[in-house]
């Protein structure tokens, strides 16, 4: 799994998908691995926590740096300001958020989405009406923000329960150990072991990723 999804919230109680029983009685019964993992780690489930702006602002600061040197840069880029919403990182100098560690493409990226909230470019209130694949057309607009991104988001914050990330390295590598004995897998390869966990692919993804890193991850 990647650095970004790694960095996590604490600010906020966690919540968790309604749905998350009835996905594991329907992987255990679809899926031979699934069976065999969803008991392994007990009650650990996915969790959400913070709110949308922050989540996304994370996810940037902690793009191609250590979960460490992501979080101390989050930890002093944060304490800029009394509270973190998009109003308040816009009238951030940019010289003090370079100082807390942030590169100036990050600033720039920041800042971007800072606007997109701000302008209402992004619709957070109408996201539960929405399908997944439209929401991913309104953040990958926004600078920094790619599909793998957004998916995590759609994962993490939102609990779609359907989502494949597909360029997730984690979700492969996880494939390629569980289901072809450690032999190199495409996407095509996991799109079709993917079949049986439809419409949880969410949960059978964090089962995967679970698989390989015991520890739960919350963005």
């Amino acid at each position: 799994m990647s650095v970004a999804s790694k960095v996590v919230a604490k600010d906020m109680a966690p919540v968790t998908p309604e749905y998350w029983a009835l996905a594991c009685a329907h992987l255990a019964k679809k899926d031979r691995v699934m069976k065999k993992l969803i008991p392994q780690f007990g009650d650990a489930i996915l969790e959400t926590r913070g709110d949308a702006f922050v989540t996304l602002a994370r996810s940037i600061v902690g793009q191609q740096i250590s979960v460490k040197a992501a979080q101390s840069v989050w930890d002093k880029f944060s304490a800029l300001t009394k509270r973190l919403t998009p109003a308040a990182v816009l009238k951030l100098k940019v010289d003090d958020m370079r100082a807390a560690g942030l590169s100036v493409r990050k600033v720039e990226y920041l800042v971007d989405l800072a606007l997109h909230f701000s302008n209402g470019t992004v619709h957070v209130k109408k996201w539960q009406e929405m399908d997944d694949e439209a929401i991913i057309d309104e953040l990958v607009a926004i600078r920094g923000i790619g599909r793998w991104t957004a998916e995590m988001f759609l994962i993490f914050y939102l609990m779609r329960p359907n989502v494949l990330p597909l360029d997730d390295v984690g979700l492969i590598n996880g494939i390629s150990r569980n289901y072809f004995s450690g032999e190199p897998v495409s996407r095509s390869d996991a799109r079709e072991v993917a079949q049986a966990w439809s419409p949880y692919c969410t949960v059978a993804t964090w089962y995967i990723w679970r698989s390989l890193d015991p520890v739960p991850v919350a963005y």
